[in-house]
């Protein structure tokens, strides 16, 4: 008499309910599923210590900016070095006036970090529609060029560095 092997559950790809997204799972081990976010956070830390060490503040501690050279109009990084340094300090007053975007996206990026980090402990990858990043990308490029258009305005002149 033949013996019928075990079944094994299927592993195929589950629907999440929220975006209708096909969701696999990841079976690489979780050290190596977590080393890219924890290598950027590692990064994103260290820069950040390097900013709270040497103050941005001065003139010319990290060179200039060469759109502001170039131009002299501001870009619409113009002030992101000085806003990470005040959100060391605990300053979001003065952070926030040294670039305004860059404060207001930092939550954000918070989130999807998190988010992705989640996500790879539990071992879900999800896949991504390229329309909608490509999407989210035109937004922010849109945003950040208004942004740069409107703090070079008299009428923005108080988004400026």
């Amino acid at each position: 008499m033949a013996t019928v092997p075990p079944t094994v559950p299927a592993a195929g790809p589950a629907t999440v309910p929220a975006a209708g997204l096909p969701v696999a799972a990841d079976g690489r081990p979780r050290s190596q599923r977590l080393r890219g976010p924890l290598l950027l956070a590692g990064g994103l830390l260290a820069a950040s210590v390097v900013l709270h060490l040497r103050d941005p503040h001065r003139s010319g501690t990290y060179g200039f900016c060469p759109w502001l050279m170039l131009t002299g109009t501001y870009c619409p990084g113009c002030g992101g070095l000085r806003a990470v340094n005040d959100l060391g300090d605990g300053d979001l007053a003065a952070a926030a006036s040294s670039n305004l975007l860059f404060v207001a996206t930092v939550p954000l990026v918070a989130v999807l970090w998190g988010r992705t980090v989640v996500d790879r402990w539990r071992g879900v990858v999800r896949r991504v529609d390229p329309r909608r990043h490509l999407l989210w990308a035109a937004a922010f490029l849109a945003l950040a060029v208004g942004f740069a258009v409107l703090r070079n305005l008299p009428v923005g002149s108080w988004l400026a560095p």
